[in-house]
């Protein structure tokens, strides 16, 4: 498959190094304390963030700091197969400790002590780059919720196909087989808070599509205006 036509146009148009369009809206989960839904390009996930409130299990308190907890999960009509996903399998398991540990890692959980945040996001519709949606969505609805943070998270994915890297890839891009790296970065704070890549083959023409701090003012620009 030709994934980078002659004219360097990838197969939904775009150019190497454009992505797709953002859409955002907070608010949208009444009686959550924050929520928002993300969108980029054809995969639209919805976060709502509850707390900080009572710690349910007292065994899990801490005394130091909030309890975050996060549970990620695929609507069953969020993909073409249809396929029933059971709860809890170990890919949901992997991504909603991703995104725990990247979410730690912005919230002033010091601030919130005995208390407990949960986070709670779906993919609504899936086409690459879910990590990455998760993530930023998640990101809003915790500033939704009033949540006291050191900076935003921003959070994009690249690959590189046909010695070609390519940035926030598609589902038909992302299963190519190639490598490809998510990033997620504290923008203000100029610190990468995730890195993670399916494989070693080829980092560095994968951290060639730009450079972190560019990026990143680009993703930044972009929250602040939905927020």
């Amino acid at each position: 498959m030709e994934y980078v036509s002659p004219e360097g146009l990838r197969l939904d148009g775009r150019r190497p190094l454009e992505m797709r369009q953002i859409n955002a809206e907070i608010g949208v989960v009444v009686k959550a304390d924050g929520s928002a839904v993300f969108e980029m390009g054809n995969t639209k996930v919805i976060a709502a963030v509850y707390g900080p409130r009572e710690v349910q299990n007292r065994s899990q308190q801490l005394s130091d700091q909030a309890l975050v907890r996060c549970e990620y999960s695929m609507a069953n009509f969020s993909t073409g197969d249809r396929l029933r996903r059971p709860k809890g399998d170990r890919r949901s398991s992997e991504i909603s400790l991703v995104i725990r540990q990247t979410m730690e890692a912005c919230i002033l959980t010091h601030l919130m002590p005995r208390s407990q945040i949960d986070i709670y996001v779906q993919v609504l519709q899936a086409d690459g780059g879910t990590r990455s949606a998760c993530i930023n969505a998640a990101t809003l609805a915790l500033a939704d919720a009033g949540i006291p943070m050191r900076d935003l998270i921003t959070s994009c994915s690249a690959g590189y196909l046909v010695n070609t890297p390519l940035l926030d890839l598609n589902y038909v891009e992302d299963s190519a087989g190639g490598p490809d790296l998510t990033v997620g970065i504290l923008a203000k704070m100029d610190k990468v808070t995730l890195l993670q890549m399916c494989s070693t083959t080829a980092v560095l023409k994968v951290l060639r599509i730009a450079s972190i701090k560019s990026f990143t003012n680009l993703r930044v620009m972009q929250v602040k205006d939905i927020v």
